[in-house]
């Protein structure tokens, strides 16, 4: 398995890790990797009346920081682009939202860390 492919993997597991946890705290999962010519999202929920665009990022230690430090600026753009495009397709507009990041950190043989932070960042341009 090349790096590329156990880095895409890791991701993978982590959305897995993500949604269920959500779940578990009652959210609707509304989508999974939506994609759009200005973005994507990886997890669009519903918590109660807000709509909830979920950044997910993964590691498998702190050698590289914590896992929501790589959710740059530049990633907060794109993902404020395509809430909005989903937000329009979906005629939801109006719609309370907000922006969360979840950061799992997934050691080996060990319990993943789930760290959801709500309201991580505002809408970006």
């Amino acid at each position: 398995m090349t790096e590329a492919s156990r880095s895409l993997a890791l991701g993978a597991r982590g959305e897995q890790l993500a949604a269920a946890y959500l779940k578990g705290k009652k959210f609707v999962i509304l989508e999974r990797n939506y994609r759009c010519k200005g973005g994507e999202v990886d997890i669009i929920a519903r918590d109660g009346r807000t709509v909830v665009f979920v950044e997910v990022k993964t590691r498998r230690n702190h050698a590289f920081g914590l896992p929501q430090e790589a959710v740059t600026l530049f990633k907060q753009r794109q993902i404020s682009k395509a809430a909005l495009v989903w937000l329009s397709q979906h005629r939801q507009l109006e719609a309370p939202a907000r922006f969360d990041v979840v950061a799992v950190v997934l050691g080996d043989n060990e319990v993943p860390d789930i760290d959801h932070i709500k309201n991580a960042f505002d809408l970006a341009f």
